[in-house]
């Protein structure tokens, strides 16, 4: 649509997830328009972030050294192990702080319309954090999708042979939510997590 290096930005905003042509138009244009960006400033957080941000070795968290800032932390109570299926996930629970202790983080769900097997995930990691006996709960945290039930179905019948408590995090009606908009699954599951007031 637009002449050569211009629509070339545009196209590799696009790429980005969550950026659909127009949001990608406007970012664009947002930096072409605007004097104050530093452009130069985004350009080296870019490349610095590709060189050094990894994955904590134990979790699978993003981290600047081989092991994240949670698992660093000697006040996280190491007998409660929150599974996420994305790291992106472990800040929305710290946002809550009401979790304090370990996670472990997947890198997906099983999906099998999208190819990805259980071998694909980190739970070989998890069986092997699990094996010293030090964890005593498993709390599954994937997200309440249809992928999401299936990964935490597999993994709570792979850990019902341990003697570990496992967990899945409550889902049903949102705070401020109208029942009348609620679909038949949620209000389900708002049924089965009620609890006695």
């Amino acid at each position: 649509m637009y002449d050569g290096i211009v629509q070339e930005l545009i196209d590799e905003f696009g790429r980005l997830p969550g950026i659909g042509p127009k949001s990608a138009q406007r970012i664009a244009f947002h930096i072409l328009q605007t004097p104050s960006f530093d452009v130069k400033r985004l350009s080296e957080l870019l490349v610095e972030v590709r060189e050094r941000v990894r994955f904590c070795e134990i979790c699978g968290n993003v981290a600047e050294q081989e092991r994240c800032a949670i698992c660093r932390d000697p006040r996280r109570n190491p007998a409660l192990i929150c599974v996420v299926e994305d790291a992106k996930d472990i800040a929305a629970i710290e946002r809550t702080r009401e979790f304090r202790g370990l996670y472990h983080v997947l890198g997906g769900a099983i999906s099998p319309i999208a190819g990805v097997g259980p071998d694909d995930l980190r739970i070989a990691q998890l069986m092997t954090r699990l094996a010293d006996g030090t964890v005593q709960e498993v709390i599954l945290a994937t997200n309440p999708n249809l992928e999401g039930e299936a990964t935490a179905s597999y993994l709570s019948r792979l850990l019902v042979s341990m003697q570990i408590t496992v967990s899945r995090l409550a889902s049903g009606l949102p705070v401020g939510g109208d029942l009348e908009y609620a679909d038949e699954v949620t209000l389900g599951r708002a049924f089965e997590g009620r609890r006695v007031l």
